[in-house]
């Protein structure tokens, strides 16, 4: 009987969003990136307050012109890297970015933009803006937000080779605008987290979910902490109406606090220790932290330009001259069903392989780095997996354009009030390399991972799906040393709000192996290419960050990732319309 409901159900979902289906893949598979040159915009847009005001002054004559000048900012005389600028409002602050991918990079992931609905004064500053918000508040209540927990948090990791370091930055916030009976949510919170040298931890965090903001398209959020006092400012109710500022206003006015856009990092940490006492204010040994970083995305989700600067350089030059278009095509790291409150907590990754420029002082030491690997992602939903694993690397010996990222864990599965099996154990793999993105998902392909409650890391993913468009097999193995303990982190939980609830580190040693299958007549089976080279053969790295979360682990979790038959057609959908 349960199968049948289910499938009744699914089905009826499967109706309804197939009508969608093809919009969801125009709106989200494909972006063109022109990449016609404008030595003029060049020479005028050389800073970034310049290169506003250009493109400001053009803004009315030819919407085309704008965005070349926008692209054309990416560089300086000196061959120095000038991140990108953004769309201004009338009080000179960046604003959200929309649909401009073009100025994006055309790197751009599905769900970059925020999940929850933000409690923070900007958003309800006018007749119109109030009148949606309390629609919005209804419907939330209705349906999910403001009437049951909700957590969206957001995790980058910056690594420093020369150093031997890794620093991991966190943000979060859980419970905005929920009220339990009339009283606001006591889980609700904005929180900061570092992991920074020999796996050390800091957070910062405040109950005030008002101060914190964020796009509903692009990426781009923060919250202030504290202002700096300064009385020409004006004062507090008029400070709280700000969101997102300039780099420049940014370092001039906050005394603590975090902000991210698509093209930079900053933050400053007044707090403690994390790995003593909570994680609210005045708990543990007093510790800071500053930061200032301009970013460089190099991959999202998806296909990109290699990082080789040789490959890349004549890439564009043959482009230039062809005057033609790239395109990139970016993926929801869960598949399109992510678009929807179906599994919950949803996973994207928003940038597999980024570059990071800029300084950072942790507890008085400073970090100064340029073109530094750099990676994100994001969660959102009511909670964590109940178990999980994950690894990430994007800094390898002799391999600087590989970056791979592995994870998995048990969800409860949609209707899972109906009797039967309410959870299902999956995993995935994701590798981008030269260009190219090797994906190895539970809809196309098989995969499975050995993981210990510490200390070692197995995951081996094979595709041979024709729709798909992939055959291909990788093999990762990722070990810590005996004297690398990682450090516990908070994690949001569903009833008790932020808690330990995971064991990192950044220093795993990670080899990647990934071959190319053809197909064995004798053995009516794809196998690795007997006579090509390994596309990645035996790649490594001291730098990898590994992860174990839940629980319990008592044991070592082998597992092959195996999907509902059900939701597996459901999710594959979107392949219809791709061609073999």
């Amino acid at each position: 009987m349960r199968h049948l409901v289910c499938s009744v159900l699914l089905l009826l979902c499967s109706s309804w969003l197939g009508v969608h289906c093809k919009k969801l893949l125009q709106k989200s598979s494909r972006v063109s990136l022109p990449l016609h040159h404008n030595r003029q915009s060049s020479k005028r847009c050389s800073s970034f307050v310049s290169t506003q005001i250009a493109c400001l002054r053009h803004a009315s004559t030819n919407a085309a012109d704008v965005k070349i000048q926008l692209l054309s900012t990416s560089s300086t005389n000196d061959g120095g890297y000038v991140p990108p600028p953004y769309p201004l409002d009338d009080n000179g602050r960046p604003i959200d970015i929309k649909s401009n991918q073009q100025l994006l990079g055309g790197l751009q992931t599905p769900h970059s933009g925020r999940k929850f609905t933000p409690t923070h004064p900007s958003y309800n500053n006018s007749t119109s803006s109030r009148r949606k918000s309390r629609l919005r508040s209804k419907l939330s209540r209705l349906f999910r937000r403001n009437n049951r927990r909700f957590t969206e948090g957001w995790y980058y990791r910056l690594t420093l080779p020369e150093y031997n370091e890794s620093f991991v930055f966190i943000f979060s916030i859980e419970d905005a605008g929920r009220y339990i009976k009339g009283e606001k949510s006591p889980l609700t919170l904005a929180c900061m987290q570092l992991l920074g040298p020999d796996d050390t931890y800091l957070v910062q965090s405040d109950e005030d979910d008002t101060k914190f903001w964020g796009w509903k398209y692009a990426q781009g959020f923060g919250c202030t902490f504290e202002w700096k006092d300064d009385e020409e400012d004006g004062d507090d109710s008029t400070k709280r109406h700000i969101a997102a500022m300039t780099p420049e206003e940014w370092r001039d006015r906050v005394k603590s606090g975090f902000q991210i856009l698509p093209f930079h990092l900053q933050g400053r940490l007044d707090g403690h220790d994390g790995t003593l006492g909570g994680v609210k204010s005045n708990q543990g040994i007093a510790g800071t932290a500053d930061y200032d970083i301009s970013l460089r995305p190099v991959a999202g989700w998806g296909q990109y330009s290699p990082l080789s600067s040789s490959q890349l350089q004549q890439q564009q030059t043959n482009e230039f001259r062809a005057a033609k278009q790239i395109s990139y095509r970016q993926l929801s790291t869960a598949g399109w069903l992510a678009k929807f409150p179906v599994f919950e907590p949803h996973w994207q990754i928003t940038m597999a392989h980024a570059r990071a420029t800029g300084s950072l002082n942790w507890n008085g030491t400073v970090y100064e780095f340029k073109d530094a690997p750099f990676y994100g992602e994001k969660n959102w939903g009511g909670a964590f997996p109940t178990k999980w694993y994950w690894s990430q690397c994007n800094s390898f010996d002799d391999y600087p354009d590989l970056s791979f990222t592995a994870g998995g864990g048990i969800r409860i599965l949609p209707f899972s009030f109906l009797p039967g099996k309410r959870t299902e154990t999956l995993g995935l793999i994701g590798i981008h390399y030269l260009g190219n993105f090797y994906e190895f998902v539970p809809w196309t392909s098989e995969s499975e991972w050995e993981v210990s409650p510490w200390g070692m890391w197995k995951f081996r993913g094979r595709c041979i799906d024709n729709k798909g468009g992939q055959k291909y097999e990788a093999d990762i193995v990722v070990r810590t040393d005996d004297d690398v303990p990682g450090v516990l982190l908070r994690a949001p939980t569903k009833e008790e709000g932020m808690q330990y609830f995971c064991r990192d580190s950044g220093f795993g040693r990670a080899v990647v192996n990934l071959w190319e299958l053809d197909w064995d007549e004798e053995s009516r089976d794809y196998v690795r290419s007997p006579n090509k080279p390994p596309l990645i053969d035996n790649a490594t790295s001291r730098q990898c960050t590994v992860e174990v979360g839940g629980g319990p682990w008592w044991s070592t979790w082998k597992v092959k990732s195996e999907m509902s038959p059900i939701l597996k057609k459901l999710i594959r959908l979107p392949y219809a319309f791709r061609k073999s």
